[in-house]
């Protein structure tokens, strides 16, 4: 079966999209940039539309209980007229906290027809990026001393159930148990049984 067409023996690469996030410290609250690119390798020196795609999603996000207060979508590059019409909609998200059931209130508000595929993908990719935002935070924090590791205060509100390392009673759980504390010691966390052994040893 062929593999398609080649240049001096290796595949053409037809398309590239590029999904990056930056996370901003504002006080209280977080401001995330997302920013959505699709170009074509391919079309180079006027050979076709290079960049297809070019697109921004810019939210802000209060700590306290994960809530977006601001929310702006740009559109740099696009295909039609009329796509710009859309943005405005992507207002919509202010209001909306970025936890459980954001993902699915983001598709039920911007998928499909409704919206625009690559703001709405952005939008849906959010939760995962506060969540590290937050813990990035917390970490500069316990490096400049100001904390003594990333849960100090009390269990991390926006880290169970969110992985299998993660889960209730799980791995994190009983590491913390063991003496582990999230931002102190090597990285990665080392196997579950070394704390264990430490933690008994007398």
């Amino acid at each position: 079966m062929s593999s398609g067409p080649t240049v001096a023996g290796e595949p053409i690469l037809l398309h590239r999209r590029s999904i990056g996030y930056e996370a901003f410290d504002a006080g209280e609250s977080l401001r995330i940039v997302g920013r959505l690119t699709d170009t074509r390798p391919w079309a180079r020196d006027g050979e076709g539309v290079a960049l297809v795609h070019d697109m921004e999603l810019r939210v802000t996000v209060r700590i306290a209980d994960m809530t977006i207060t601001e929310s702006t979508a740009v559109m740099h590059t696009f295909p039609h007229a009329e796509c710009p019409g859309i943005v405005p909609a992507f207002a919509g998200l202010v209001g909306l906290s970025v936890s459980r059931g954001f993902t699915r209130e983001v598709q039920d508000r911007f998928g499909g027809p409704q919206a625009c595929t690559h703001l709405e993908q952005l939008a849906r990719s959010l939760g995962p990026v506060v969540v590290q935002a937050v813990t990035s935070a917390r970490a500069l924090a316990v490096s400049r001393g100001e904390l003594p590791d990333l849960l100090s205060g009390g269990s991390s509100p926006w880290t169970h159930n969110t992985c299998h390392i993660w889960a209730e009673d799980g791995i994190a759980d009983q590491k913390l148990v063991a003496g582990w504390r999230p931002g102190t010691g090597p990285y990665p966390s080392p196997p579950l049984d070394s704390y264990r052994q430490s933690h008994t040893s007398p």
